[in-house]
This record gives structure tokens, sequence and C-alpha cells, in this order.
């Protein structure tokens, strides 16, 4: 399979902390050309989780892009999505693909070299890696792995390898060039706050650039 450059992620509790509603996010990054966004809400409950993929339906209807959801292969078979995404820590890859099917995919965060090897030998449809850089996406992330450890990770599989963490439009070429099929974006693509003394910028507008970058 071949995955889009750009990997986008709406994670609920940033958005919620800019003040910007999923809707907007998500509808701004499909007007941009983006071809894949994650969901991903670590702290809402099951309900919120199927209103808000109910509302993401109905934005990327008739489009191509790939709906995914982060941790609940259940749910992403009740929401219509086209895949999930699952940690260390959720289920497995195999018993996500029992639950979705052959048709949807499957992604699997992987933080070591011997987690990417175990990864690849399951029916996932990709691979992440990382986190590359120092990220404040996390309350307690992973410890960094740089590009000499994506170098790695990309010697040890053949699948589609998404790298996340830390990305920018400043380093994400950079990630490309180490190995990266994808890259992973989350607060990058999240307009900055309000400052008088800038012009700001939509989501709309860094997506655009980030595929520029990534062409």
């Amino acid at each position: 399979m071949t995955i889009p450059r750009l990997y986008a992620i709406a994670d609920v509790d940033l958005l919620t902390a800019r003040l910007l509603p999923l809707d907007t996010f998500a509808a701004e990054l499909l007007a941009a050309g983006v071809e894949i966004m994650q969901y991903r809400n670590k702290q809402g409950n099951a309900r919120q989780m199927l209103q808000d993929a109910a509302k993401l339906r109905t934005i990327f209807v008739g489009s191509s892009a790939k709906l995914i959801l982060n941790d609940r292969a259940d749910l992403a078979l009740l929401s219509g999505f086209d895949g999930v995404h699952v940690g260390q820590q959720d289920l497995a890859a195999e018993d996500a693909r029992s639950i979705l099917g052959p048709g949807s995919w499957v992604g699997v965060s992987t933080h070591t070299c011997r987690q990417v090897i175990e990864a690849n030998a399951t029916s996932c449809d990709y691979i992440a890696y990382g986190p590359i850089f120092a990220t404040a996406s996390k309350i307690n992330p992973d410890p960094t792995v740089g590009l000499a450890g994506l170098r790695a990770a990309r010697a040890e599989t053949r699948k589609p390898l998404v790298a996340i963490g830390g990305i920018t439009r400043a380093n994400c070429r950079s990630v490309l060039d180490a190995g990266a099929d994808s890259v992973a974006v989350i607060s990058d693509l999240l307009p900055a706050r309000n400052n008088p003394n800038t012009i700001p910028i939509s989501t709309r507008q860094l997506a655009e650039e980030f595929l520029s970058l990534l062409a």
C-alpha cells in the first residue's frame, strides 16, 4: 500500500486548548488536500467519540481521504472509519484486524527497533515510529529516537513507515530523507495563538505548506 506523505492528527485535547472546533480543523485539512487524518481523543468517552466521528464522516463524505480512529477498533467499526491506529498498550494488531476486517487499515505505534520488528511480523498496514524529535503533544512521551533511530527502523521493515514526534515544516523534509514514507503532524497544523504582531495563518495554509514541502 501507499500512504500519503502528510498524516494529519486531530488531537481533541490540543484543539480544545486552542479553542479550535474539531469540524473546522478537519474541514480545513480536507480543503488543503490532506488525504489521511487520525482522530485522537484520549479523554473522551465512547459516546462523545462516536458523535465526533459522525461529524467527521459528514465532512469527509464523497472524498477519497482516509479517516483513522486512534486506539478503539470497535468505535472505528461502528463509525464507519477506514481504519484504526493502535499503541503498544492497546489491542494487538491482529485483534484489531479481526474486528475491522481485511479491507480496513491498521496502524501500529512503535518506539524501538524491536517493536518495529514485531509490528512488521503482523498484518498491520503501516508502522508509526517515534518520537523522532521532542514533542509536547504527549504528557509522558517515550525517549526521542532522532533521525539515526529512524534510519535504523527503516532497515527493519518494508511496510510504510510513518514518522511521528516533533515534526514541523522546518524539519519534515529531513525526516523523509531519513527513510520515512509519511510524517505525522499534530501541533504544527494548529494556528498560532492570537498575536497582534503577526498575521494569522490558518490550518489550511499550514497544511498546504506541508504538502508543498513534502512533494
